[in-house]
């Protein structure tokens, strides 16, 4: 006996089918809040189903497209005629999932015997997530995201830039701030306006906030010996950008679906930047004062330095 969960995430619902006898709030507990009644309607994003391990078809390991080690564990993935085969290894278990090629369908086998196959689940949820919302003007990027007075503002970076550092500077000394969320928002393009939502997945800070606002600004960040902020546009906001979304840059359709996203983007945020910063309170002043459009015309076309 099967039992099938539904969640909205940014807006996007998708379905988890999973053995009934599975308590799906302790094994997935970061996403009680986007969960919704089994019978709510609309198209679905992708259908997720937990599944036994011959359903999912085994590999070539010449088909490696990518192998990497993060916050997920060891991550490899294949290409398959029928679409792709994930692999995530942590605590010497390997859960495997497999995928469409527009990710809209998958299905996994996890390995129950580890004490974190729910973590291992939520990271598969991730992966299929984050490919399946690039055909709906979407992006699943890494950043640390705050709402202030309103708008959203996002911090990207490379990992130990000090992106979470910076959030929480944000929250400490700018009234009316508060953390959306701490790796892994979605950034939306709905009818010109670019909107963040918080997600199931914030990293090692547990901000699983169902809530959503239009971004007032994106600015990666850079470690620095002095505080200095830079706008950019065009092509250039568009390069600060890339870096940290989420997308199989193998696979040339979710790549090409990904640029358009960006290309509007880059249009559609009222201010995006480049960060040069040490982690103190005259960064996150200076930021805010940036992104929240507080210079004049001309100064923001300059550079800002502290």
């Amino acid at each position: 006996m099967t039992t099938t969960c539904k969640f909205r995430v940014a807006d996007f619902l998708f379905s988890v089918c999973l053995p009934e006898r599975m308590d799906v709030g302790k094994l997935l507990p970061s996403f009680r809040p986007f969960r919704v009644r089994e019978d709510e309607s609309g198209e679905t994003l992708f259908d997720f189903t937990l599944a036994a391990p011959e359903t999912i078809p085994a590999a070539d390991t010449r088909n490696l497209l990518e192998e990497i080690e993060n916050d997920m564990g060891l991550l490899r993935l294949f290409a398959l005629p029928d679409g792709y085969r994930v692999e995530v290894t942590q605590n010497g278990h390997t859960h495997r999932m497999w995928a469409s090629p527009d990710f809209t369908s998958a299905r996994a086998s996890l390995q129950w015997e580890d004490e974190r196959a729910g973590q291992a689940l939520s990271s598969l949820l991730r992966i299929a997530y984050a490919q399946s919302v690039l055909g709906r003007n979407a992006v699943s990027i890494h950043a640390a995201a705050v709402s202030c007075q309103g708008r959203a503002y996002l911090f990207l970076g490379k990992s130990g830039t000090g992106k979470s550092t910076h959030a929480a500077l944000w929250c400490r000394h700018i009234p009316d701030c508060r953390l959306l969320n701490d790796d892994n928002p979605t950034v939306r393009l709905l009818r010109g306006q670019a909107y963040a939502y918080g997600t199931p997945w914030s990293g090692k800070t547990a901000c699983y906030k169902n809530l959503s606002f239009p971004i007032g600004g994106m600015v990666r960040l850079n470690q620095a010996s002095a505080n200095r902020f830079c706008r950019v546009a065009g092509a250039e906001a568009f390069i600060a950008l890339y870096p940290g979304c989420s997308v199989i840059a193998e696979d040339t359709r979710l790549r090409n679906q990904l640029y358009d996203t960006l290309t509007g983007l880059a249009g559609a945020v009222p201010v995006t930047g480049t960060l040069e910063c040490l982690p103190d309170r005259e960064a996150a002043l200076l930021c805010h004062r940036a992104l929240a459009g507080k210079h004049t015309k001309t100064e923001t076309s300059t550079l800002w330095n502290l």
